[in-house]
């Protein structure tokens, strides 16, 4: 009797179970279909491309296979060592002042004051603002004929003469990477605020019972226990910041004469100024290879502190 009824609910258990895995396939239908189409066929096509010859001449027609041409073109253009060196520089620089600047200010907002939720709201205005209107701003503001920047320097007895802080060599990147990093400021304090906020307070008890000071504390408790927040906050930094378009795009463009140009302008300068989309795969290409790798880097670093 009881074979019988095993067999006879068989079926409809086996059929239960079918159409729970097929309701969770359904699930996951909208993500591989979003990953396909946005990321996925995006890199392929753009890998595709940078081992053709496609320019404006040739785009509807047939893309012969040019192999590793587009790369050697990219690698013995000057433009693009300035590009990449730019990037570099632009990287470094921003994010060792956002992380410092935001640091502090999270180990500042981490006490308890009269305002604190206040000052900790307007301190994420920068980073909420689109980068379209922060890049303008810093735009008027650095003006060589009428920027604030240089009418309060002037009259600090600072500077003596206005200077056009986005059209000389010497100051144009400089002018992004101040920028990028008012902007950024916020972005690290939030996130190192979060990760100061659950740390266990009986460690820091237990630390002044010993008699450890504040720099004893935060260099055998703070940092050793941010550490894992400070490895990924580090690692979406490089990342956001080495492909960083629109702000030095709307305030500079690259110029002038390449001083402020990076990897990104550089990619779009070749694809959709010069139309030579081939070379502007190929250095599209050479910038996700070395955040890929950067990726790896963390990826091995963050197993380590696990297994640690």
């Amino acid at each position: 009797m009881s074979d019988q009824s095993y067999s006879a609910a068989s079926p409809g258990t086996s059929k239960r179970l079918r159409s729970t895995a097929w309701t969770r396939y359904l699930f996951v239908l909208p993500v591989i279909l979003f990953l396909l189409v946005f990321i996925i066929f995006p890199i392929v096509y753009n890998l595709i491309l940078s081992f053709q010859n496609v320019t404006v001449y040739n785009f509807k027609g047939h893309h012969a296979f040019a192999g590793l041409a587009s790369y050697i073109k990219t690698f013995k253009d000057p433009v693009f060592y300035t590009a990449l060196g730019n990037s570099v520089l632009f990287t470094v620089l921003s994010l060792v002042f956002q992380f410092s600047i935001g640091f502090a200010l999270a180990l500042f907002f981490n006490r308890s004051f009269p305002g604190r939720g206040l000052m900790r709201s307007l301190m994420l205005l920068a980073w909420m603002l689109p980068v379209v209107i922060t890049a303008s701003v810093f735009q008027w503001m650095l003006n060589g004929d009428y920027g604030v920047v240089n009418y309060i320097l002037q009259s600090l007895g600072i500077i003596h003469e206005p200077h056009s802080w986005l059209s000389e060599n010497g100051t144009a990147l400089l002018s992004t990477i101040v920028a990028n990093i008012w902007v950024g400021i916020p972005f690290n304090m939030i996130i190192l605020l979060s990760g100061l906020q659950g740390l266990p307070e009986q460690l820091y008890e237990a630390a002044k019972l010993d008699g450890a000071g504040k720099m004893l504390q935060f260099r055998h408790i703070t940092l050793p226990l941010m550490r894992p927040t400070i490895l990924i906050l580090l690692m979406l930094g490089i990342i956001n910041t080495f492909k960083v378009f629109d702000m030095i795009f709307i305030m500079t463009a690259g110029g002038p004469v390449n001083s402020s140009n990076v990897l990104p302008i550089y990619a779009y300068q070749l694809s959709f100024t010069k139309f030579q989309f081939s070379q502007g795969a190929s250095v599209s290409m050479i910038m996700f290879a070395i955040l890929t790798v950067l990726a790896v880097i963390y990826l091995r670093m963050s197993s380590k502190e696990e297994a640690a």
